[in-house]
């Protein structure tokens, strides 16, 4: 991405009138935050999965509330900005998975047995080979190619190291050729956690087997990841057998055959919510300020709604509430546009199509973003940021925020540079060429959990950001905004 060059020159007080600044600040509290929370990640918005009636509520409701505030219909069909999607994901029935062994076959039940991850359409079939953990000193010297290699999984943890290890494992095994990756809870855990194990497999297939979204003519997500399956625990250790665990290397004596079979997709419309307050400045109004936050999360799994509270009920309810901020503010010389995307769970859908066509009047031209994700847990003085130094992309945006934070209780802006690509701000700067900023309070424990609920919200917090994202506004309101 070529580097981004912005500069500010901005008077001590933005160039506004303080006044209209203290009743915006004013504005912003907590209890109102709590109320819009508990709507947004209530049981009956079911998760706000894109596409879903929860998610179309939820649009409605911030329809509703730009509505009463006298923002103007910023979309290309009023407040809504509606975009085509397709949505395949696989044929179950004709998905099979067999183990051969002695020339005898046995066919696994999905859901049951195994679950399967990424991938797309093939009929895969080759030994499997036992390769510890797949680590990078398991692989030294093991030839993988057309084989299946079977890694075990000891660890738990649900943090981002996790995660990231997940990944990095996989990754290693298709550099060394192999036909996929089999992970299987190592049968040396406690039956409890091997219970919850298979509990989770059940969950992920369920997941696993909802259709997925892209936009038409693209490539789905699951054609862009590592062939990868998961086996039940009792099956590693029918397959393991009196030995136990053999030597990394080992031929288990047993053939895996998989095959997989997409559905015919099916098109879809999807909606983002786009409100402007228009600028005061006849010159300036012109130049509109972003302020961006996904608000669908990931729906029903096995039964259980993951409601999102901070994912992004946090983002969705702060913008309401800079909405609000606004409205006692009155007009600001710059216009600002406040825009709900939807589809950010599912590879930044919604914020891609508004950035590959934005729906700004033609005079109107976009000069920044300010996106936040999660900012309604952890530590209450803990806020995350990028681009910081570390990154080209570093810019007047971030500047000015680590300049007002500690006016609202976060002393250092920490770093989310790692997140620079993963939240929707990125296509702001990739398909518009705009500066933007990431506000950030980090994933915890019950990220991406149905544990993720309304009464575990630091609703405090999300009002002291979104303070801090209004004194921004108002620090973008001089003359010169070079870029």
């Amino acid at each position: 991405m070529p580097s981004l060059l912005f500069a500010f020159s901005f008077l001590p007080l933005g160039g506004s009138d303080v006044s209209a600044v203290e009743r915006a600040l004013a504005s912003v509290r907590s209890e109102n935050i709590c109320a819009d929370v508990r709507f947004i990640a209530a049981d009956e918005l079911e998760g706000r999965d894109t596409p879903s009636a929860g998610l179309r509520l939820a649009a409605r409701y911030i329809r509703a509330r730009l509505e009463r505030l006298g923002f103007q219909p910023a979309g290309d069909d009023g407040f809504f900005d509606r975009y085509p999607l397709e949505r395949s994901g696989f044929d179950l029935p004709a998905c099979k998975a067999w183990l051969v062994r002695d020339g005898k076959s046995r066919e696994l039940v999905f859901g049951q047995d195994y679950a399967f991850f990424g991938g797309d359409e093939h009929e895969l079939e080759g030994p499997v080979v036992f390769v510890g953990s797949a680590r990078a000193e398991d692989l030294q010297g093991l030839e993988l190619r057309g084989k299946w290699a079977l890694a075990l999984d000891s660890g738990g943890g649900r943090d981002r190291q996790a995660w990231e290890e997940r990944f990095q494992r996989i990754e290693r095994v298709r550099s060394a050729g192999a036909l996929g990756i089999v992970t299987a809870p190592d049968p040396s855990l406690p039956a409890a956690e091997l219970g919850e194990r298979d509990e989770r497999l059940a969950r992920s297939a369920d997941w696993t087997g909802r259709p997925s979204l892209h936009a038409p003519g693209t490539a789905t997500e699951a054609g862009t990841q590592a062939v990868s399956l998961a086996l039940k625990s009792a099956l590693v250790k029918e397959l393991f057998g009196a030995r136990g665990t053999p030597a990394v290397g080992a031929d288990l004596g047993v053939r895996l055959k998989e095959r997989r079979q997409r559905s015919t997709p099916e098109g879809l419309e999807l909606e983002n919510v786009a409100g402007l307050w228009p600028g005061s400045d006849a010159a300036l109004t012109k130049e509109v300020l972003i302020l961006s936050a996904h608000y669908d999360h990931e729906g029903v799994r096995g039964g259980e709604v993951y409601n999102g509270a901070d994912d992004n009920g946090s983002g969705t309810t702060g913008l309401l509430a800079v909405a609000e901020a606004l409205a006692s503010y009155g007009p600001m010389r710059r216009s600002v546009l406040l825009l709900w995307v939807s589809g950010e769970e599912k590879g930044l859908l919604g914020s891609e199509a508004w950035t590959r066509a934005p729906t700004l009047a033609p005079d109107l031209r976009p000069v920044c973003d300010i996106n936040i994700d999660m900012i309604g847990r952890n530590a209450p003085e803990k806020l995350l940021i990028t681009p910081t130094k570390a990154l080209e992309e570093y810019n007047g945006l971030t500047r000015l925020a680590e300049a007002l934070a500690p006016l609202e209780g976060f002393p250092v802006l920490g770093s989310c540079d790692e997140y620079w690509q993963r939240s929707d701000h990125a296509n702001f700067a990739e398909n518009l060429k705009i500066p933007v900023a990431f506000l950030f309070s980090d994933v915890h424990e019950d990220y991406h959990q149905p544990t993720d609920d309304a009464d575990k919200i630091d609703c405090d917090k999300i009002r002291r950001v979104v303070r801090l994202v209004v004194r921004i506004l108002d620090g973008l309101q001089a003359d010169t905004l070079a870029l």
